[in-house]
């Protein structure tokens, strides 16, 4: 969902792009886009590109994808070369992983991304970038490609970190914008009275705008982003606030209510059936 788009972007921007994908489906539609070639393997990547963008589900397929047991993408890059892995990612994988590049002469950088599949279409994504600065200003080009709001966020994992806390705290607007939602129609109100106040008083915010009327109200529920994916960022984020001792007051509650979500909607569910969990 979000992978395509984006290089579509890199691609009618005038840059090379060798492609691969698990999924001959996946593979197919990127390769569709003029200026992309698809890659027989991960070696063909490593060996035939500077610039290595990962965009994939979680911490467990990146670390498999650079160093699998059968094929690892990491033995086949060149000294020089970059990974920037633009998954939603664990901040400590991703420390982890970085030294073991580094050992080979390649430089690792985090790029998470935010914004969702039209703002990936359009190429408005927000993008929070961790690692060396020098590394991260010879990709600039690539993420200006992709994104208006590029946040350098410091070190290496700062960037995996900020798109958990960034997707912690949309989560708990969500949860809440639904409550308030199904309060109020359950009183009588109208679900657009209901939106039009939240949306020109302080309880605005992204879902407000941008999901209540669109996804939530229709009942479409058809965001594009997976409700078990918010589940997962909500999870690094209170994992990392454990792991440095820090107090989340919302963390744990939140969590509890995401995951029961996903147990009971299921692993595909979009995450806009949050509101779903109220009706029943």
């Amino acid at each position: 969902k979000m992978g395509l788009p984006m290089a579509t972007r890199i691609a009618t921007h005038g840059y090379p792009l060798h492609a691969y994908d698990t999924s001959e489906a996946a593979l197919q539609a990127v390769c569709a886009v003029n200026g992309v070639k698809a890659a027989k393997s991960l070696a063909d990547i490593g060996r035939d590109c500077e610039v290595v963008i990962l965009m994939l589900p979680d911490s467990t397929v990146v670390k498999k994808v650079l160093f699998g047991d059968m094929d690892g993408l990491a033995a086949h890059l060149k000294a020089g070369s970059v990974v920037i892995d633009m998954s939603s990612s664990s901040p400590s994988v991703t420390r982890e992983l970085g030294p073991r590049l580094k050992a080979a002469g390649v430089d690792l950088i985090d790029a998470p991304v935010s914004g969702g599949v039209k703002r990936a279409i359009d190429g408005s994504l927000a993008i929070m970038a961790g690692g060396e600065p020098a590394v991260i200003a010879r990709v600039k080009p690539l993420f200006l490609t992709m994104g208006k709001a590029i946040v350098e966020t410091g070190m290496l994992g700062s960037g995996h970190a900020m798109k958990a806390l960034n997707n912690y705290v949309s989560a708990a607007g969500l949860l809440a914008a639904c409550e308030a939602l199904k309060v109020g129609e359950d009183f009588g109100i109208a679900p657009d009275k209901i939106v039009a106040v939240l949306n020109a008083s302080t309880g605005r915010n992204n879902s407000t705008e941008n999901k209540l009327m669109q996804f939530i109200v229709p009942g479409s529920f058809n965001s594009g982003f997976a409700l078990a994916l918010m589940r997962k960022d909500i999870n690094i984020a209170t994992d990392l606030a454990q792991s440095l001792g820090s107090k989340t007051l919302l963390g744990e509650v939140l969590l509890r209510s995401w995951a029961d979500a996903e147990a009971k909607l299921g692993h595909g569910a979009d995450h806009t059936e949050i509101f779903r969990m109220l009706e029943k």
